[in-house]
């Protein structure tokens, strides 16, 4: 009975990472559309500063509740420090490269991560993956290049801040499960500070006057892009990141639906098929996974 028990808890907690994950997706679109919008008029580094103080708006009462000096006590400071860099040239390098190309374009490069975290999950976190779902990955992918049809201007020096972003991107979520003990405000609290010094190093002579509206979707795109980080750090803890990979390619289906909201988009044939073959292919692997791998019996709710 115990042990049914532990696989029934085991699972559950995989499935409420799942759930996780979606939101924060769907947050990330939110994020994505409001940045391109917003870079479109500021220089990536005023961006990057107003979006750091409004994360702190989020993040300030849980500093204060697990305390500032628990941001100090963290597990291997090494690891935390390149997964830190690699979460800011994520941030950095999506800017810069949706300023310049095509918001379509740049999340078909990022597109890419579900394969990146795939392999990077086999190598550093041991998590077997079969050649079922490496299939359904690689076909989740070609549905992708499908539905957005990468244009010529992705051989463009901006091609390779999408591509270099979204390695990091990646790099980061898997580093993120593998440093799971330490807790969700410090992982994010960490990530968000060097993305403040990188904004204020990068709006030095560029920064320009703006309106309320233009200040107030900064301060927004924080508050958004911080809820986005912990939902999916805290789903990291609570399912593999091979699993939880593939679910990216839910980015795609709410570009269209704030596409037709907010840009009136709508999409064609080849859209449609390629979201249709992303979700079949996602749906795929979520039903090869055996829920009842081990996870974490316990993750206390702060994520201590």
């Amino acid at each position: 009975m115990t042990t049914k028990t532990g696989v029934a808890d085991a699972g559950n907690l995989i499935i409420t990472g799942v759930v996780l994950m979606l939101i924060g997706d769907l947050l990330f679109a939110l994020n994505d559309a409001m940045g391109k919008w917003l870079v479109a008029s500021f220089a990536v580094g005023q961006v990057l500063v107003i979006r750091s103080v409004g994360a702190f708006i989020v993040l300030g009462p849980m500093i204060l509740r697990q305390g500032p000096m628990a941001l100090f006590r963290v597990e291997q400071k090494g690891l935390q420090f390149i997964r830190v860099f690699m979460a800011t040239c994520d941030v950095a390098l999506f800017y810069a490269a949706v300023a310049y190309l095509p918001l379509a374009d740049v999340m078909t490069f990022y597109m890419a991560g579900p394969i990146y975290i795939a392999a990077l999950s086999h190598f550093f976190l041991g998590e077997k993956i079969g050649w079922r779902r490496w299939l359904a990955v690689l076909i989740g992918f070609a549905g992708e290049v499908i539905a957005l049809r990468p244009s010529t201007a992705m051989l463009s020096l901006p091609s390779l801040f999408g591509l270099a972003g979204s390695f990091a991107f990646a790099l980061s979520l898997v580093m993120s499960r593998y440093l799971r003990s330490t807790s969700d405000t410090t992982l994010v609290t960490w990530q968000t500070i060097a993305a403040l010094i990188t904004g204020i190093v990068l709006s030095i002579g560029h920064w320009q006057p703006a309106t309320l509206i233009d200040w107030s979707g900064m301060l927004l795109l924080g508050i958004v892009a911080t809820c986005a980080h912990l939902l999916i750090t805290r789903s990291l803890k609570l399912a593999p990141a091979s699993l939880l990979a593939p679910l990216q390619y839910t980015l795609l289906l709410w570009a269209i639906v704030l596409g037709y909201l907010f840009f009136d988009d709508i999409p064609d044939a080849q859209i449609i098929i390629g979201a249709v073959i992303i979700v079949v292919a996602g749906l795929f692997i979520f039903h090869r996974k055996n829920l009842k791998e081990t996870v974490p019996a316990a993750v206390p709710p702060d994520g201590h």
